[in-house]
């Protein structure tokens, strides 16, 4: 039976050997090693950042450094030829983070969403940073529409949850975060720190991991609603939620 797996992250890359480069943290060295590939075939996807070619640039190197074959997806000027077969045959796709507004709205436009949910069905982990962890909830907290967080509710909604990203290092998340949930306006939701991840098994999420443990104290968050309030449960790195 086909697992599907979804690795949701503020994090993932790690500063390289020189200035401006970049490597792959332990989160996603471990998630390569998760496919059984001698050498997995990874799909860079940056549609939230405009499919900046630095991004690019950087993420070819350290995943090629990995040992990993790599190809990408593009939405700018035009879609990436075969871009559903680039994603379904892929070990895994990495999608960076930007803007997760835009970023859905030209997946559906373009068909990318339904393609990642083919990718998912067949065993391909999806994973990513920031809007790339936003993007496979039903919504969050985001910096899409300016300064002021704001919620987006649009999600793909391949797991059934609001996702908070930057949960210890930008003010406005976690407040907001309790907001929303509080509401209603968005289900329980699970959130990460900076350099934290967690993974999803279907539709549950499993474990906390991270690039930094024992560097700082990074974490994970259950945030859920109790009556008229919301409850925040904090799951270390290496831990599962129960």
């Amino acid at each position: 039976m086909t697992t599907r797996r979804i690795l949701a992250t503020s994090g993932g890359m790690v500063p390289g050997p020189t200035q401006m480069t970049a490597r792959l943290g332990t989160m996603l060295l471990d998630a390569l090693a998760l496919t059984g590939r001698t050498r997995p075939r990874v799909c860079l996807v940056y549609t939230a950042s405009g499919d900046e070619s630095a991004y690019y640039a950087a993420s070819y190197e350290a995943f090629n450094a990995a040992g990993c074959d790599v190809t990408e997806v593009k939405l700018f000027p035009q879609p990436s030829e075969n871009f559903e077969g680039r994603l379904t045959t892929s070990d895994l796709v990495w999608v960076g983070g930007g803007s997760v507004a835009n970023l859905l709205a030209l997946w559906r436009l373009h068909g990318v969403d339904q393609a990642m949910r083919e990718a998912w069905e067949h065993g391909v982990i999806l994973s990513g940073v920031s809007a790339g962890s936003l993007c496979w909830h039903v919504g969050g907290t985001t910096d899409s529409f300016g300064p002021t967080l704001q919620a987006v509710t649009n999600g793909l909604a391949l797991v059934p949850y609001a996702n908070g990203v930057h949960y210890d290092s930008e003010a406005q998340r976690r407040p907001l975060l309790h907001q929303l949930v509080r509401s209603g306006e968005l289900p329980r939701a699970y959130a990460t720190d900076d350099h934290v991840g967690i993974w999803y098994e279907g539709e549950e999420a499993t474990r906390v991991v991270g690039d930094l443990r024992g560097a700082t104290p990074s974490a994970a968050y259950l945030v859920e609603r109790v009556g008229d309030d919301v409850r925040e449960t904090r799951v270390e790195i290496g831990q599962s939620f129960s």
